[in-house]
Parts: structure tokens; sequence; C-alpha cells
């Protein structure tokens, strides 16, 4: 690690280099949407002139290479030579990349490279990142395991099963259409997990708002504790009119990628929880002020991970301790290279007991990248 006790604030960017990878996952995830046997994503590497590192993630499931393009051409002429600790100036100068609306893979690319930055103004500092975020003296941070598989009943009833043996007291469960099996579904699994447990849904997408509603009674009947993206992130109306409807509090934001996609929903509290996803949502930077807006309006703030890597779920880790209005953060438990394989840190899903998961104390992101293992899941 670089010794930066008597380096001087004045660094500089000298490279950006994007890295993309693919694997297979030794076990797929289904969802609403399908079948998910493999999964990409984009390693974000920030070169300094102090010798100085930083890592991000960038959410990019699919054509990574066309993420990494996107970073290297477009963003990275806006960040060579730049002080890499003026991370507001720099979002806003790579946020000019696009002319059009916020959002698309563009404001992916963004997040990846803003983390890289926290993790070098981190490193800087000789801070860990949820400290420079402000800090809320967390040693630890409640997580909820993702997720129980969408598939027949004897296999949901075994992924719970798996579930409740690694001591979760969170567990979110995919359900999908027919409306009949998820409402089935939804019964049999509170009665195998029993009334401690606290149990989720996410439907991604699945279901109109007469459905959705229908869903919303057995859910609120079993007492699930979240009715997550029940409708598409574009229907805010129909989140309105779900809310007026469903006694079981709602959550979405995955899909969202900055602040002003955010306000409606949680102003009007038709959402009681928000998750932005920081490999998706602008990263550290637009996450926070996301977080934070909830925070003002009593919306408790649930991080996004998905099918991501270490980096996401660190960054998320952070920005977990340092919100105030943290109520569990995403653990995805698939055995994922992304996770085991890129760094020495375990995953979370090895680290957490009893659902809380610690905190890192190093300096950034508190994590060192091995890169031969990242070399090893390049895309060519």
């Amino acid at each position: 690690m670089t010794d930066t006790s008597s380096m001087s604030a004045d660094i500089r960017i000298t490279d950006v280099i994007a890295h993309p990878l693919t694997q297979t996952l030794p076990r797929p995830t289904v969802t609403s949407w399908g079948q998910y046997s493999e999964v990409s994503i984009v390693l974000v590497e920030v070169r300094t002139d102090a010798g100085i590192v930083g890592v991000g993630e960038t959410l990019a499931r699919f054509a990574p290479k066309a993420y990494a393009e996107a970073i290297e051409t477009l963003l990275k002429p806006r960040l060579i030579g730049q002080n890499p600790t003026d991370i507001s100036a720099l979002w806003r100068s790579m946020r000019r990349a696009l002319s059009g609306r916020s959002g698309g893979m563009l404001f992916e690319a963004i997040a990846g490279v803003d983390i890289a930055l926290w993790d070098i103004l981190g490193k800087v500092a000789n801070m860990p990142i949820h400290r420079l975020l402000g800090g809320m003296g967390r040693s630890e941070v409640p997580c909820y395991a993702a997720s129980v598989n969408w598939g027949e009943d004897a296999f949901m009833e075994r992924e719970l099963d798996r579930y409740l043996e690694k001591g979760f007291p969170r567990i979110k469960v995919k359900i999908a259409n027919p409306v009949k099996d998820a409402c089935r579904r939804i019964a049999l699994l509170r009665k195998r997990a029993g009334d401690d447990i606290e149990l989720c849904v996410d439907s991604n997408w699945a279901y109109s708002l007469e459905e959705a509603v229908e869903v919303g009674r057995a859910l609120t009947d079993n007492r699930y504790f979240w009715f997550e993206e029940p409708l598409r992130p574009e229907d805010e109306a129909g989140y309105e009119e779900l809310h007026r409807r469903c006694a079981t509090p709602l959550a979405a934001g995955e899909s969202n990628y900055t602040l002003d996609q955010t306000m409606r929903l949680v102003s009007n509290r038709t959402l009681s929880f928000i998750q932005p996803d920081v490999a998706r949502s602008g990263g550290i930077s637009e996450t926070r002020r996301m977080a934070e807006f909830a925070a003002a309006h009593d919306v408790q703030y649930a991080p996004h991970i998905g099918m991501s890597g270490i980096i996401c779920e660190t960054a998320s880790v952070h920005l977990a301790a340092a919100m105030p209005n943290i109520k569990a953060m995403e653990c995805e438990t698939d055995e994922s290279p992304f996770k085991t394989a890129i760094t020495g840190a375990a995953p979370g899903a090895d680290r957490q007991k009893n659902g809380m998961l610690p905190v890192p104390t190093g300096p950034g992101l508190g994590i060192e990248v091995d890169w031969e293992a990242v070399r090893s899941l390049r895309v060519s």
C-alpha cells in the first residue's frame, strides 16, 4: 500500500482503465425476467501520479465491452490531468458527456469512476470512506439474504432452508407470475420460516396494478416487510395508487439513476424503502444524495446489490454505515468469482453473523484488488 503520510493533495489522474469482466454463475439466478446463467461487470481502475490507485465497479450485466469503451472514450478525456479529490467537479464534468436526460449506461459508467475516486480520496486522507461521508460510528450494518429464487414449491423451500441454515434473520424471496402461484408460495414460505424471520419479496416489475394489489393482500396477510418493484419504474402514478390500496410497505429505486428520479415517490412517501444501487446510481456521490433525501422524508435506505461484485458490495457497506436511515443492505449469497476472487476479502455472505456485516476499517474502500484474478476474468 502506498504511504500517503507526507503526500501533497495536488495529485493528478494519469490513467483510467476499464476492465470488462464476465463470469458464468455457479448457480443460476431466476427472477420474473428469466434465468441468468452468465453476468458481467466493469471494474474501473483510476491511476494517479502519486502511485495511488482507486477501484470502482460499474453495473454492466450485459455487453461489458460497450461500457468499457464508453468509460475510456467519453469519460477518460475529462479526467486525465485532473485532481481526483475534486469529486464533485469531476462528476459534473462526466455528466456533461451526455446532453440528454440522466440515465442509461453512461450513468452506470460514471458510477464506476465515482467509486474509484472516493477510494482514492480515502487513501489520500488515510480514512475509510464511511468516515469521509460523516460516519455514524457503526462497526457493523444489518443485511438480508438475497434471494430465494423463483421456482416450484419444493425448490423454493430448499432455497429458504439454505438461508435459514446460514443464520440470516432477514430473507428476500423472488416472486413472479402466475399470481395464484405467487400468493400460495408467499404463504408457504412464511409458514416454513416461522414468525420470527423477516421476509420480503422482489417481483422485478412482474405485475400490472391489479395483480400487484392481489399479491399485496397475500403479503399483508403473511406479514412481509416490503413489496419490492411490483410495477415498472416509470409508472409512478401506479405506485401511488398501489400505496393507497396495499398495506405492505413498498420498496423501489434500484432502477433510478439520479436523485431527481427518486424525489416524487420519496417526497410523497409512496415508498417506505429506497434502494439505489451504487454501481448504477451515479456512484457514491449520487447514491449518498438519494439516501440523505430519503432520510429527510423519513424513508429508509436499503442498498441494492444484485448480481454484482465485491467492489459494489463494499461501497454499499460504507454507505450503509454512514447513512442515518439504513434498514438493511442486500447480501447476495452466490459463489460468484466477482465476490470471491477479485480481492482477498471474503464476500459478505461469508462474513455476516446473525444478519450483521462488519464495516471495513482500512483507507478508502479498505480492500486490495488481485489484478491477476481480474485479468483471468477479463473479456478479450
